[in-house]
């Protein structure tokens, strides 16, 4: 076990249990289609999230366009783009409706999800092209109001390489995010055969989304490109989670060219965990954790006289 990490949360230890014991084939053995059916499968460990006043399913940019879901409700002084999970490869505006409804019901944001290509079709940087239409399109329609760009996973990685990319950007929201591609770390080790993914599930999707040779790009790599002006952070990293340590450094980095972090770490759950909502008491207790803390942060005072950074790292 990781220093980082204690007892894995037990309902999500029940479920790694029941899901080994059923003899799945493992996720580097599917095609990509069998895969994003399994993921979106997978919804129904989510709970359906609150009520939103307005969620409406758009078409952005030239066509065929970039489908966004917008979630406001009436209350919302700032946006967030929003990019889903899946590893490049799974994942749609299904897969984080629920953190969506919380955000937009909760932290008085109006939440724009995006409905980005994945790979193998669409190989990297078409999904980091989408992102950057979604964040153009709301900074546009703004009227001045702040935009922050967000995500987990993957989707964290795309954010993160949005919030690198475009002045303006008032925050950045990284859940579990990836920051790097190098597998030596200790957590990716520790947490070799994790649930739900371990090393060779990451190595899978990397594969279908870049080359080797192209894994060096900061749009891919974030971690390596961090400049002074990066905005401000809320980053949430997992105890049991390959891409653990790749968070804790990505959250030391920035505190070191002096950007605003706030830092929460879930020792107890695993990556993806927000997945599994309705089947972990503790989950929904770190999903409110989550919810809140960006509440907070999205209100934050950006002068420059605010906090100094702080991370548990």
């Amino acid at each position: 076990m990781s220093s980082r990490s204690e007892t894995l949360d037990p309902d999500l230890a029940a479920l790694r249990d029941q899901v080994r014991a059923a003899g799945a084939a493992p996720l580097v053995a599917l095609t990509p289609d069998e895969a994003r059916e399994r993921v979106s499968g997978g919804d129904v460990a989510c709970d359906g999230g609150p009520v939103v006043r307005e969620v409406e399913d758009l078409s952005i940019g030239d066509a065929p366009g970039v489908r966004i879901r917008s979630y406001d409700n009436g209350a919302s002084h700032s946006t967030l783009v929003y990019a889903h999970g899946g590893g490049w490869v799974t994942g749609d505006l299904q897969y984080a409706d629920e953190l969506c409804r919380h955000l937009a019901a909760t932290a008085s944001l109006r939440v724009v999800s995006v409905d980005y290509r994945l790979a193998p079709e669409h190989p990297f940087p078409a999904a980091v092209d989408d992102i950057d239409a979604a964040v153009e399109w709301a900074m546009a329609l703004a009227n001045g109001d702040p935009v922050f760009v967000g995500g987990d996973s993957a989707g964290g990685n795309l954010a993160a390489t949005a919030a690198q990319r475009h002045p303006g950007i008032a925050g950045l929201v990284a859940i579990y995010p990836v920051v790097d591609h190098d597998p030596t770390r200790p957590s990716y080790r520790h947490h070799a055969q994790g649930f739900p993914i371990g090393a060779s599930d990451m190595a899978w999707f990397f594969d279908h989304y870049a080359p080797p040779e192209a894994r060096t790009d900061p749009r891919i790599s974030p971690l390596r490109a961090i400049r002074n002006d990066h905005p401000s952070t809320y980053l949430l990293t997992a105890g049991h989670d390959p891409l653990c340590d790749e968070g804790f450094a990505y959250a030391e980095v920035l505190t070191e060219r002096g950007v605003l972090v706030e830092h929460r770490h879930e020792p107890t759950l695993c990556h993806g965990f927000l997945r599994s909502s309705r089947i972990s008491s503790g989950v929904r207790a770190a999903r409110d954790r989550l919810v809140a803390d960006i509440a907070r942060f999205v209100a934050l005072d950006r002068s420059p006289s605010a906090a100094d950074p702080q991370s548990p790292a």
